[in-house]
């Protein structure tokens, strides 16, 4: 007889994405980290909902799960379709003048720019920008978002890797993460803390989180090289467990 035609192809719950290490040990501690698949998430989803079915399942008591920020804003309506989007002549200059680098866009694009006027307000990006460049006078980068502050660095626009449909929508930070964190955090039960967690394959940092058994610190070091990726591996969640038999001082 034959195959059904329209069997879908099940992905496995919780994988470790291809070129990332399972194993990352930090101050003499081996965690595993573990990215878990959903499906591509929406302003129709809510996250504590998507947690109970995609993570629960998989987690253990002091597991921390970790949560791209980007899924989390897409629950929220934080997603911006571009052609809603009409940046202004200011806008437009200024994002000539960011740079690129591979981790994403940033506000290198007059979209993303415009919305970082609308987050955080005029006076703030333009003082941003007179810092950094008094600031590269001397050789110093990255004082623009020192100063713009999270709200104008977590934004990104679409990349050529960015996961449809999102690569027609600029991304904003999430709303309240600490909230979502500790909302998150019940939802899931077992004794696990969450993070919400802004990464790339530059670095990162933690938004918001709630019962951590590790510092914000040792949590980003743990997930320095991006194991949930930035590209189509549609594992928006990470399981963190210490392996067995250690010890976590």
């Amino acid at each position: 007889m034959a195959a059904t035609e329209n069997t879908a192809v099940q992905e496995p719950p919780v994988v470790v994405n291809p070129g990332k290490d399972e194993i990352r040990t930090v101050a003499g501690v081996p965690y595993r980290r573990m990215g878990v698949h959903t499906h591509v998430l929406d302003r129709t989803d809510d996250i504590c909902d998507v947690a109970r079915r995609y993570v629960a399942p998989h987690c253990q008591p002091g597991d921390m799960i970790v949560l791209s920020e980007k899924a989390l804003g897409c629950t929220q309506g934080r997603a911006i379709k571009l052609t809603d989007i009409h940046p202004r002549p200011l806008a437009r200059l200024l994002s000539r003048f960011v740079t690129k680098t591979p981790a994403g866009i940033g506000l290198g694009m007059p979209e993303t720019m415009e919305m970082a006027f609308q987050e955080v307000g005029t006076p703030r990006i333009l003082l941003a920008t007179v810092v950094s460049a008094v600031g590269k006078l001397f050789g110093r980068r990255g004082w623009f978002y020192i100063v713009a502050g999270p709200k104008a660095s977590s934004i990104d626009g679409p990349c050529s890797y960015t996961l449809p449909p999102y690569n027609q929508y600029v991304s904003l930070a999430p709303a309240d993460p600490a909230t979502a964190a500790r909302e998150i955090a019940q939802a899931i039960g077992n004794n696990v803390g969450v993070a919400v967690i802004d990464l790339n394959d530059l670095g990162g940092s933690v938004l918001g989180s709630y019962g951590l058994s590790v510092s914000p610190e040792t949590l980003v070091e743990i997930l320095r090289d991006n194991p949930l990726g930035q590209a189509s591996q549609r594992t928006p969640f990470g399981i963190i467990r210490a392996c067995a038999g250690s010890s976590e001082g």
